[in-house]
């Protein structure tokens, strides 16, 4: 058998705070934009990719990405100004010509 490891006290901000103060946190931690935010950009944006103007509809909206315009996936601004909707296509398109010019810059 191996060691028992002893566990270390919970930090002095967590000893004082209630299970109701720590759940009503992580509630509100749970409405920041997050994965829900291609929800909103859809909402925002229209079902429209923005480069090639294909529309879509209800039934191939799945074919819609949102694209990071400063390629931070973490920054989703609730206006949404950091997002604009590509289709698979142009999505796939825009990230491999970042690739493409990486490789010719590479001389």
């Amino acid at each position: 058998m191996g060691k028992s490891r002893r566990l270390k006290p919970p930090p002095q901000s967590l000893k004082n705070r209630s299970a109701l103060d720590m759940a009503s946190e992580l509630a509100g931690k749970a409405q920041r934009p997050g994965p829900d935010y291609r929800e909103r950009s859809l909402k925002i944006h229209g079902l429209i990719c923005a480069k090639c103007a294909r529309e879509f509809d209800d039934s191939n909206k799945h074919l819609l990405t949102v694209h990071h315009k400063d390629g931070n996936r973490h920054n989703n601004p609730p206006d949404g100004s950091n997002w604009e909707n590509l289709c698979t296509y142009c999505h796939e398109d825009e990230h491999s010509r970042a690739v493409l010019g990486d490789y010719l810059n590479s001389d």
